[in-house]
């Protein structure tokens, strides 16, 4: 996959891939954020038979939406491979580059009243979506980070609150600090997350879409945050950081009417 592109300031703590504990980070993840839902890592394949010699990768026997591979694997931790033709139409497998985006598929026609009010609607958000480029990959697996059986993931997906996500992005800005922005195509956010951060190798944030929450099982209070695995050891530091200085997970409110000094004297000197 991409590298993190050279002019970006938010970079990942230099780090040999191979050797990353993903189970050390998911604790430390769990330490500092007590996320629910198992963090899980997304890894595309040139060759399918190279996805299919993953140890114990399970494959669909119906067909699914790419949300759904996702839910099974941060829902129910499961490992699992597609090829295109697991997937239920162009939408999905277009977003991880499994189907060209091709003038049909840029169209928008199948979302044309639907989503939007009509054809020019629907083609320009299919425009806006971030995608992998098509030709490359056969296929695409999902697995919780602890099982290690990507070695390493392309990239990672983190699903927290938004008083979560937010620590976790303050995390990332300790240092090399960037002001961190992202878009909303609004359905098929998918692009938003797993769509951007593969295609870009930064770090994507998304309001997961009906979809994602209808199919892929992703909860009301959920955001999504995914990343090339270079960026956790990152994330991790920062988070220790933080909580060092009063700034952690749960955020316990301190009210409204209370002097605001005695709160702030945890954090501040003066």
């Amino acid at each position: 996959m991409s590298d993190v592109n050279s002019n970006s300031t938010t970079k990942p703590i230099a780090t040999d891939l191979q050797n990353l504990n993903f189970k050390e980070l998911v604790e430390s993840l769990n330490k500092y954020l007590r996320i629910r839902t198992t963090p899980i890592g997304m890894k595309l394949f040139e060759k399918a038979e190279d996805m299919e010699a993953i140890p114990r990768v399970r494959r669909p026997t119906a067909i699914h939406t790419t949300d759904q591979i996702v839910g099974m694997a941060s829902r129910n931790g499961w490992t699992v491979g597609i090829t295109a033709e697991d997937l239920v139409g162009a939408q999905c497998k277009t977003v991880i580059g499994l189907h060209p985006r091709d003038e049909e598929w840029l169209s928008g026609d199948r979302m044309s009243g639907v989503w939007y009010a009509d054809l020019e609607n629907a083609s320009a958000h299919q425009h806006a979506m971030d995608v992998v480029p098509s030709g490359r990959y056969e296929a695409m697996a999902v697995s919780p980070l602890t099982s290690g059986r990507l070695n390493p993931p392309d990239i990672c997906l983190i699903y927290a609150t938004p008083a979560q996500m937010i620590l976790l992005i303050n995390g990332l800005q300790w240092t090399g600090y960037k002001k961190l922005e992202w878009g909303c195509v609004g359905e098929s956010s998918c692009a938003d997350s797993w769509g951007r951060a593969l295609a870009t190798g930064e770090p994507s944030l998304s309001i997961p879409c009906f979809a994602e929450r209808r199919y892929g099982g992703v909860m009301e209070d959920e955001l999504l945050m995914a990343l090339p695995p270079s960026f956790l050891p990152k994330i991790i530091d920062g988070l220790k950081h933080l909580s060092a200085n009063g700034l952690r997970y749960p955020i316990a409110t301190y009210g409204v009417t209370n002097d605001v000094r005695d709160g702030m004297g945890v954090s501040y000197s003066d």
